[in-house]
């Protein structure tokens, strides 16, 4: 009997220790419906790194890409011609002119003599020129013919004007139908919108007309007649 409640007791022991060693292995392994075991933790003090941003995502968080600066256009096309941009041409007596012995009219140019297109717009001034004096300069009432439009000139293109006078009329020193005195003006000071004003010669004489008039083209791309 002893022998055998002996056995008994080893026997119970081990059955025991089996099923002990089963829960062991049953706790350690993953669960019955195959979900991960935990995540190991994160170290004390390290901070988690930041998501990489991808595209489409912007720095503050929202969506769409984050617009890129872009470098600003100026505006204001091509400017007005200068002083310093043009030189205007001598000028010389025109084809077509009223009849009688002075000058009648005369054709010049404006020559954009600057590296840059530039623009010219309106009609020109016209005075008899003082003798090296400006302020003796005598300005002559003028009357606008044609309209006026903006001309672009490249370098070294021109833009033309015609001026027509109270012709002299007769022989010798001639003389004017309203009575007045006929003037020569060896040269004139013509004055250019926005551009200056510039003395000129004529290339064939000198400028002799009636009542201190002219009548002046706008200025156009195309050389008058």
């Amino acid at each position: 009997m002893q022998y055998y409640s002996a056995g008994l007791r080893r026997s119970a022991a081990a059955l025991v220790a089996a099923a002990a060693a089963t829960v062991l292995m049953t706790g350690c392994g993953p669960t019955d419906d195959g979900a991960a075991g935990p995540s190991p933790a994160t170290p004390a003090g390290s901070v988690p790194a930041a998501p990489t941003p991808t595209a489409g995502s912007s720095a503050g968080g929202s969506g769409g890409t984050a617009p890129t600066p872009s470098a600003s256009t100026p505006g204001g096309g091509t400017k007005p011609c200068t002083a310093d941009e043009v030189k205007v041409s001598d000028a010389q007596q025109a084809a077509v002119r009223p009849p009688g012995t002075g000058t009648g009219a005369a054709v010049l140019s404006v020559t954009n003599a600057s590296k840059h297109a530039c623009t010219l717009t309106g009609y020109p001034t016209v005075a008899g020129a003082g003798n090296g004096s400006p302020e003796k300069n005598l300005p002559l009432a003028t009357t606008h013919s044609g309209t006026a439009s903006t001309v672009t000139l490249a370098p070294g293109a021109r833009a033309w004007t015609k001026l027509t006078f109270v012709n002299v009329q007769g022989e010798a020193d001639g003389y004017c139908v309203s009575g007045a005195t006929p003037a020569v003006f060896p040269t004139l000071v013509i004055g250019v919108p926005g551009a200056g004003s510039h003395q000129i010669a004529m290339t064939d004489g000198s400028f002799a007309a009636c009542d201190n008039k002219a009548t002046v083209n706008a200025f156009s791309a195309a050389k008058p007649s």
